[in-house]
């Protein structure tokens, strides 16, 4: 009985740092108690677990942002808004670069967390209309990027399909200037084919619904009612963003092209081939798709349609005309599926680019930096290909660049503070990293040998090198390497391999690797897009014009991503780390659903317990010394209720009075260290004789456990050293009565002011006014929240 009831105490700890006893158990006890309050956010010291509610909450009101706004990161109830202020004021006021990541796999709010990181950095800036212009344009970004890159898939109605992190730059007083966005890896394969029961990018189903008549009628597309509603297809609502766009700058012209060629490609899809196609002498007529097509965007049908059919061929030092049967070859409709992600990928691309050319700051000023991650999550398909193995390898490398930061920087603060540092065991995924992008030896590097070698290349040969180079990794295996060890099983089929990731092992499909790797245009066809009178479509297709015509090879698909990886970890590390991990609570997007099964396996795979260990390896808590002063220096008589000398001096007073032990306690240069968190916040009972901090504290309204309030009864207030004080404590603390004030409606405040004036006029003129006010004090003003009749 003892042990449960410590354990449901605990369930209220808002920073799993101090939770005791630390076990799997009473971690997924305690962030399962929590969400069952709708107390979504939990802390690991400054690190925010977010566990999606798949429902909303009216927890980010303009009144909860003006409570996060400048507040002691442990005084208020976890919130993403207390990292975000954190991060914001730490730029602000110590010049210090920030970087947020937000990790989680895909479904745990990772994208609704980036925005609402953004809405409050917005909210707590100052205002004025070319500020003001600024955040509007940052803001609105997000709505265009998600129109073009994010889509409904089996976990999550709302997945990024392409990884984004957005540079904020602001000046020296913390006022925004504009920023820069980077995009990774578009999934363009959806462009052609997606899993059953997923959907496209949601532009598509927008410009359907909600693309304007003229549009519609000259792309020769249909107006779609109900099937393309939001309730149909569960993206955002089905209206196309222009608005948004015209926010960020784009002009009407820019907005038609940009909805013109996504027509294009819609339209693309529905192209069929002509089996008995001859491009001389006298060809059949165009498909009348592919007619409507090129009559938007200027281009002769039987060129598209030639370059689609055909492929130009150099033989005997001469170019050859060479006729394809897409009825009995793939080819034909291999290309035309990879024009249409081309078109689109690129179209992403100069997207992004554009919107930075409206929000990048003007070169020479001065600038701080914020940057925030927001990238697709771990994926684990039943069928996972190409798309799946580059997303888990950047993953893979923030679960890296995680770990090594977290216990950097903690090894960092123990150095600069002078306080002993004791290393802790944890796993290190350099091996997995190394297994995939070793420059010489990695999976990613044989992919694009096999790619580049002449001779006849397949998937056959690459999974046969990868089998032969990694027969005794222990992080990597076949059904060869199986076989070798004498392993018997059956869920690893033989054209697969798998590798033991940090979030579980996951089996690839080689099929479609070296045709995805490659991602070839024909020359034909990006010839044939040069030749449109379409100026954006045309202005995608550079190497179609015949004057630059280039015999290199472009980088392969992983090469660019994996210079891309490493350009992000180079950005990263060079500032200051915040985290919020993003956890998923249930498979079935059910509101204020908890799977406990679920929701263990993510705190295995994202180290939170190991995360917990290492900030309690040396000292659970630590604090600036004015503000633990600040939050407890009313605990005994000789800080209480002023102390002049040094905020170190104070903390040690108050703590020698309080008779902790001292190997409970380290003095660092600027913080307190406090070793367990017991002496913080016990779970039940005493430790040593001493009643932890948190229970010595007057109870607070709307405190809870940790570091910012027991959220229990506290001790009797004869019962501390602070007997001499205890009057005082009847009083209602500062921040009590801040917060009432700032509560106040505008009515309610007009009346009390009215009364405060009066009894301003009336004191000392009736005897019985003090009487007719009771609770006003003695007729000399306010005291408080506790006061009042009205």
């Amino acid at each position: 009985m003892e042990a449960t009831t410590s354990l449901l105490d605990a369930a209220a700890v808002g920073d799993l740092v101090l939770l005791d006893p630390l076990t799997e158990e009473s971690l997924l006890q305690t962030l399962q108690e929590r969400f069952r309050r709708s107390n979504i956010y939990t802390y690991i010291g400054n690190v925010v677990i977010s566990v999606n509610p798949y429902r909303s909450l009216p927890i980010y009101t303009p009144e909860t942002v003006q409570e996060y706004r400048n507040c002691n990161f442990f005084a208020v109830k976890p919130h993403i808004y207390a990292i975000a202020d954190d991060a914001y004021r730490s730029l602000r006021d110590r010049d210090r670069d920030q970087c947020i990541l937000i990790t989680g796999e895909s479904g745990a709010g990772k994208t609704e967390a980036s925005k609402l990181v953004m809405s409050y950095v917005a909210a707590v800036c100052s205002k004025g209309e070319e500020v003001d212009k600024v955040k509007e344009q940052l803001l609105q970004s997000n709505p265009v990027l998600e129109a073009f890159g994010n889509a409904k898939t089996i976990r999550n109605d709302n997945s990024s399909r392409f990884g984004k992190y957005m540079d904020v730059e602001f000046d020296f007083k913390g006022e925004p200037l504009g920023g820069v966005i980077s995009n990774y890896l578009l999934e363009k394969s959806r462009i052609v084919r997606h899993v059953k029961g997923e959907r496209n990018f949601h532009i598509f189903y927008q410009l359907l619904a909600g693309g304007s008549a003229q549009l519609l009628r000259r792309s020769r597309l249909p107006r779609t009612g109900g099937q393309g509603g939001p309730g149909a297809w569960g993206g955002p609502a089905c209206v196309c963003p222009q608005d948004a766009m015209k926010v960020i700058g784009f002009s009407p012209a820019e907005v038609t092209a940009l909805l013109e060629v996504t027509a294009v490609v819609l339209k693309l899809g529905n192209v069929q081939l002509s089996s008995s196609y001859q491009a001389t002498p006298a060809p059949l007529p165009p498909p009348a798709e592919l007619q409507e097509i090129c009559e938007l965007i200027g281009l002769d049908p039987a060129v598209l349609e030639r370059a689609l059919c055909s492929r130009t061929v150099k033989a005997r030092n001469e170019m050859v005309l060479t006729t394809l049967t897409p009825c009995l070859s793939p080819q034909g409709y291999y290309g035309r599926d990879a024009l249409a992600k081309n078109i689109y990928s690129r179209l992403f691309d100069w997207l992004v680019n554009r919107i930075n050319t409206s929000i990048q700051v003007k070169p020479g000023k001065q600038r701080k930096v914020m940057g925030v991650l927001d990238i697709y999550g771990f994926e684990i398909f039943q069928d996972n290909g190409f798309e799946q193995f580059i997303i888990n390898y950047c993953n893979e490398k923030l679960q890296q660049i995680f770990i090594l930061m977290t216990l950097k920087e903690e090894q960092e603060e123990y150095v600069r503070e002078g306080i002993q540092w004791t290393p802790v065991e944890f796993f290190d995924n350099s091996i997995i990293c190394n297994l995939i992008e070793n420059s010489k030896c990695g999976i990613l590097a044989m992919l694009d040998e096999e790619c580049l070698r002449p001779g006849v290349v397949n998937e056959d040969t690459f999974l046969t090198k990868l089998n032969q180079l990694f027969a005794t990794h222990k992080h990597y295996e076949s059904k060869e390497t199986q076989n070798a060890r004498r392993v018997m099983d059956a869920t690893l089929p033989s054209q697969c391999f798998r590798i033991h990731h940090y979030a579980g092992k996951v089996t690839y499909n080689v099929t479609g690797f070296i045709e995805k790797n490659n991602d070839l245009l024909f020359r034909d066809l990006s010839q044939a897009m040069w030749a449109s009178r379409h100026e954006l479509l045309r202005s995608l297709f550079p190497e179609g014009d015949p004057q630059k015509v280039s015999l290199k090879l472009p980088p392969t698909a992983g090469f660019q991503f994996k210079a891309s990886v490493a350009t992000l970890m180079k950005n990263l590390y060079s500032k200051n780390p915040n985290y919020i991990r993003c956890i998923k609570p249930n498979e079935t997007k059910t509101g204020m659903l908890f799977t406990p099964e679920l929701v263990l396996a993510q705190i295995r795979y994202l180290g939170l317990m190991e995360n917990v260990r290492v900030r309690r390896a040396g000292y659970a808590f630590r604090q600036l010394y004015d503000s633990f002063l600040q939050r407890y220096k009313m605990l005994s008589p000789r800080t209480w209720p002023h102390w002049t000398g040094s905020h170190r001096e104070g903390t040690k007073v108050l703590l020698e009075d309080l008779a902790f032990p001292p190997e409970e306690l380290a003095f660092g240069h600027t913080k307190i260290f406090i070793r367990s968190p017991r002496t913080v916040s016990p779970g039940r009972g005493e430790l040593g004789g001493t009643v932890g901090l948190e229970h010595l504290l007057p109870l607070e309204g709307g405190s809870e456990g940790g570091q910012g309030g027991s959220g229990r009864d506290p001790v009797p207030l004869h019962a501390g050293p602070w007997q001499g004080a205890s009057a005082a404590l009847n009083r209602p603390l500062p921040r009590q009565c801040k917060k009432y004030r700032e509560q106040l409606t505008p009515q309610r405040r007009a009346l009390l002011q009215t009364k405060l004036h009066a009894s301003e006029l009336f004191k000392d003129k009736k005897a019985l006014y003090s009487k007719r006010c009771r609770g006003w004090g003695d007729g000399g003003g306010w005291e408080g929240p506790r006061g009042g009749t009205g």
